[in-house]
């Protein structure tokens, strides 16, 4: 045995075993399984074989098809807003303006929102955006002259409410993320760029976006998987899983609704291995056409 774990043609196979065994058990297992019981139908002590029916179910569910719509509706919104807002932080704070301690500061007030319950912020932006005329967001429009609104009752209004959250809650994390690539460009790129006599502007469009690029990208890939795996933030701000004409329901949500509210755990399995296709082909698109999948010249 300690021949073994001092071999250095065992030692690479050792140190990537506990990724291996992780892998196998939380991921592949799970998502094997799921595959199986998509094609089942499953009751208490009964399970039956039934194909594709479930996925022919799915077809003309109309309520998927709601709950897929509101997911990446949610998902297109948050990309526009959590990309270029946190992207213009983190060159304003990488910057040489202000001063170093106000700086650290606001970096880790930012970051406060993402190590916060999202059980206890649903309840707060819940409360923040109640109907009442005493609520948070009623007292601000109504300085403005506007009548109290229902915000968690209408479309529009309620998906603002969404938005607000994961503005709230994701800003500081994707700024962060973006300070790390921006720390990672080497200075001789902006010194050569001034010589050349080039703007901040120009310097931002032809050093910093090219250089920022592998972040961009992995900053996009796992906010398309945040913005379609959104269900706790809805669930908490809507007070439950039924929010008024489905208007909150995430494709998430639906599968929680029909796997465990429902104990319909076939179709709530198909619905998840569509919702893994769906993410799959969304990630795999960007990732294609921003040239991550070409070999480099040589």
């Amino acid at each position: 045995m300690r021949r073994l774990l001092y071999s250095q043609k065992a030692a690479p196979y050792l140190f990537v075993l506990p990724f291996i065994l992780t892998c196998g058990i939380f991921w592949a297992f799970p998502l094997g399984r799921s595959i199986i019981m998509s094609g089942q139908n499953i009751l208490p002590g009964q399970v039956q074989n039934v194909g594709l029916d479930n996925y022919r179910r799915l077809i003309g569910d109309r309520l998927f098809w709601l709950a897929m719509g509101n997911s990446l509706r949610y998902t297109a919104l948050t990309l526009a807003l959590l990309i270029p807002i946190p992207l213009a932080l983190a060159v304003f704070v990488n910057s040489k303006i202000g001063s170093p301690r106000i700086k650290a500061f606001f970096k880790s007030a930012m970051f406060v929102p993402a190590l916060t319950s999202v059980v206890v912020a649903g309840i707060v932006f819940r409360l923040m955006f109640s109907e009442s005329s005493t609520a948070l967001m009623n007292q601000i429009i109504g300085a403005f002259g506007f009548e109290p609104i229902k915000w968690l009752k209408h479309d529009l209004t309620g998906l603002a409410a969404l938005l607000v959250v994961a503005l709230w809650r994701w800003t500081g994390v994707n700024m962060l993320y973006f300070i790390a690539g921006l720390q990672s460009i080497p200075t001789e790129y902006y010194e050569a760029a001034d010589i050349d006599g080039a703007s901040r502007w120009q310097q931002f469009r032809y050093v910093t976006l090219p250089q920022l690029r592998p972040t961009l990208i992995y900053v996009l890939t796992i906010s398309v998987y945040g913005g379609m795996a959104m269900f706790l933030e809805s669930f908490m701000l809507y007070g439950g899983n039924n929010s008024p004409q489905n208007i909150g329901l995430t494709i998430v949500g639906y599968l929680y609704r029909q796997g465990i509210e429902k104990n319909d755990l076939g179709y709530a399995s198909a619905v998840g291995v569509v919702l893994l296709v769906v993410i799959l082909a969304i990630n795999l698109t960007h990732l294609s056409l921003s040239g991550m999948f070409r070999k480099e010249a040589r």
